[in-house]
């Protein structure tokens, strides 16, 4: 089982943590811009070889959306698909709700305009594309995901999902539900479908509960028991050897 890390602040305080990574790797490093992201993935990738990859997961500035949707400000998507235009490179299309809530209201007459885009653009680009989703149950809440680009079909536009498994912000993610929704996801995508675990270090919104190193070592346990081909944990900012020890168990 791969074993990679989302990075949403690189710096050279939080990339650091590489160096406690003696196993191969691959790292999902959020940027605003394709060149800054291109100048990080070369440095990296010099100085540790274990890095097998490094995909890049663009961001929006926090008043266009910050995070990847429908309600997204248009002219900050059409920014991004220009410089994707004539590259090849992973993507990480971070698929949720803007961070500015009130752009649903805003861009309520563009919404449909987006939709439309983003499908385009998921169907014509050359490169792999990763799509981070809502790790949720039920059949309701799911084909709400997808009528609002906020889940992907692998079958449909060759993505891998990562769902986002943070047990420690969800509570309903007993051990039964978070079985049961990975054996219907893998029976349905096979390799085509990872997971995200964590989270061991706040986000933007500076506010996530920081998961135990027993329940890290429970998740990380169940997917490779239930044969997930590949876990990203968020983030690497927060690996320390506590859980670098509960995570070498597994590699």
């Amino acid at each position: 089982m791969q074993i990679s890390f989302f990075e949403e602040f690189p710096n050279d305080k939080t990339l650091n943590k590489l160096n406690l990574i003696n196993f191969p790797t691959k790292l999902y490093l959020a940027d605003y811009n394709m060149e800054s992201y291109k100048q990080y993935k070369k440095e990296l990738q010099n100085k540790y070889k274990n890095v097998k990859e490094v995909i890049w997961w663009p961001l929006l500035n926090e008043y266009e959306g910050y995070w990847l949707s429908p309600w997204s400000k248009r002219r900050a998507l059409l920014r991004l698909f220009h410089s994707l235009l004539n590259e090849k490179v992973s993507i990480l299309w971070d698929a949720e709700f803007p961070r500015k809530r009130s752009l649903i209201y805003w861009n309520f007459f563009k919404y449909f305009k987006n939709k439309k885009l983003i499908k385009s653009f998921f169907k014509k680009y050359q490169g792999q594309i990763y799509t981070a989703e809502y790790f949720t149950d039920g059949s309701l809440m799911k084909k709400f995901q997808e009528f609002n680009c906020l889940s992907f079909n692998p079958k449909k536009y060759n993505n891998t999902k990562i769902k986002m498994m943070y047990s420690s912000m969800s509570s309903w993610l007993t051990e039964n539900i978070i079985r049961d929704e990975i054996k219907s996801y893998k029976k349905e995508y096979g390799d085509k479908f990872f997971i995200g675990l964590g989270v061991l270090d706040v986000g933007i919104n500076n506010n996530e509960k920081i998961i135990t190193s027993e329940n890290l070592e429970r998740d990380i346990r169940i997917c490779k028991e239930l044969g997930v081909k590949e876990i990203v944990i968020y983030r690497l900012s927060g690996l320390n050897k506590e859980y670098l020890k509960v995570i070498k168990k597994f590699t």
